[in-house]
């Protein structure tokens, strides 16, 4: 989305968009393996959890080896991402202070569900998500292709961190009788299952509200709008998160992943026609 944003002012660099995502991707990989091994450690992930069988509860890989890969996969999100600060044409200054977001970053990922008091057992993995999946990721892309800040951006920061928090929210209505009785307090576990419902439908009005506001102030070109096509596939995802028990609930988590991506696509599609 980022890249999207800057090559529509005329700014795109490809090496900027290609470290930007592959920084992005070793990220994420790192938060699935640091949550597969705290979960496990935790007890999170037990028998009674609904969805997909994970690494290290079922035995797949040892613990001491998952701890080990995870220190790979920080290690290698860290040289990628130095390496995005350093190529990007931005002052001394703002390469500190994103390296210094990196570092928090991958601080971030390792602690949601590590340490003494994983932060995510407490309810607030929404806060990180929305903040370094959406507005960091978007907003910091941004910034690294152009070396300057537009708070117009911020609509569609907006969106993709609402869409990626209702990911996160659907893994952990899923998982609420699991995560209750490891005394992980998710969003959902907080709410209930009627109040997670409503928070969710909230994340996804939210994600389109901002994205067409921001369209909206384009100058009313029709092709902002092209995402719109999606409005269906995502009315249907939260038709289903209100019709179907939790257990019938993993491919939802799966379709709104790919929503969000299908969702930046259009999106940035029709930002550059």
């Amino acid at each position: 989305m980022g890249s999207f944003l800057a090559a529509r002012t005329g700014d795109f660099r490809w090496d900027v968009m290609i470290l930007a995502c592959l920084t992005a991707i070793l990220l994420q990989l790192l938060s699935n393996l640091a949550n597969d091994y705290g979960d496990s450690i935790h007890g999170a992930d037990s028998d009674l959890r609904k969805g997909p069988s994970r690494a290290v509860q079922s035995g797949m890989i040892t613990a001491d080896r998952m701890k080990r890969a995870i220190y790979l996969f920080a290690a290698l999100a860290l040289v990628s991402g130095v390496t995005l600060v350093i190529m990007a044409s931005i002052t001394v200054k703002m390469k500190l202070l994103f390296l210094g977001l990196g570092l928090v970053a991958i601080a971030a990922a390792y602690y949601y569900t590590n340490g003494a008091r994983p932060y995510g057992y407490a309810g607030l993995g929404d806060i990180s998500v929305f903040l370094f999946f959406g507005l960091l990721g978007v907003m910091g892309s941004y910034y690294l292709h152009t070396a300057r800040w537009d708070q117009a951006v911020i609509l569609p920061a907006v969106s993709v961190a609402a869409f990626s928090v209702g990911v996160l929210n659907v893994n952990n209505i899923r998982d609420m009788i699991s995560d209750q009785k490891a005394g992980k307090y998710s969003v959902p576990v907080r709410l209930g299952y009627t109040g997670a419902r409503v928070y969710h439908s909230l994340l996804i009005l939210t994600g389109i509200l901002a994205a067409m506001i921001y369209s909206g102030a384009a100058q009313g070109v029709w092709t902002t709008y092209l995402y719109a096509a999606l409005l269906p596939i995502f009315f249907l995802h939260l038709r289903a998160i209100w019709s179907k028990d939790r257990e019938q609930l993993d491919p939802q988590l799966k379709q709104l992943a790919l929503l969000t991506f299908s969702f930046v696509i259009l999106f940035g599609v029709g930002l550059l026609v």
